[in-house]
């Protein structure tokens, strides 16, 4: 496959997760192994897409741009390693405004396959949380359950049937690598 496309949740996925917001670039911390895992999928020709709830922004604790600076900082540091992040998408919304594209809606897919013209059903999904899983599998999408964030507490939830669970990204990635 020349475009193989995976979907990784942010926080508790690729940086450790602060049970609160990562509002500034010095919070921002990867989880133990993302790095290597976030390279790895690179290296093996995946096309690494992250779709990310952040409440934060219209909560006004920090602007769109303040997220969009914090991506760039971690991403900037994967490209400076020699990896690669194709494309984020951020939903800024409260639960109680029904946006359509706070996970577990699809929103944040459908805006991603739209704006890089590309279809990302069939494809992985890693996430720590319930709605990470059900926005997956109500789009066509492989869900993964990684323990990490909120994961160790999503287990205890009645998952889509069709999840696998690991440790963490980097356990994810050698799985599918390998």
């Amino acid at each position: 496959m020349s475009n193989k496309f995976i979907i990784l949740d942010r926080d508790g996925v690729i940086n450790v997760d602060l049970f609160d917001y990562v509002l500034e670039e010095k919070t921002f911390e990867f989880e133990q192994g993302s790095v290597n895992a976030l390279l790895k999928l690179h290296k093996n020709n995946f096309k690494i897409i992250v779709v990310t709830n952040q409440t934060c922004i219209n909560l006004g604790l920090i602007s769109a741009q303040g997220i969009s600076d914090i991506n760039n900082y971690w991403i900037r540091q994967i490209e400076e390693l020699g990896g690669s992040i194709l494309h984020t998408e951020v939903c800024p919304h409260e639960r109680n405004e029904n946006c359509g594209c706070r996970k577990p809606d699809t929103g944040l897919l459908e805006s991603a396959e739209k704006k890089l013209n590309i279809n990302l059903k069939g494809s992985y999904f890693v996430g720590d949380k319930l709605s990470d899983l059900e926005c997956a599998s109500s789009y066509g999408c492989k869900p993964i359950l990684v323990k990490t964030g909120y994961g160790g507490m999503t287990l205890s939830e009645s998952l889509p049937s069709e999840t696998k669970i690991f440790e963490n990204l980097e356990e994810v990635v050698n799985w599918i690598v390998d």
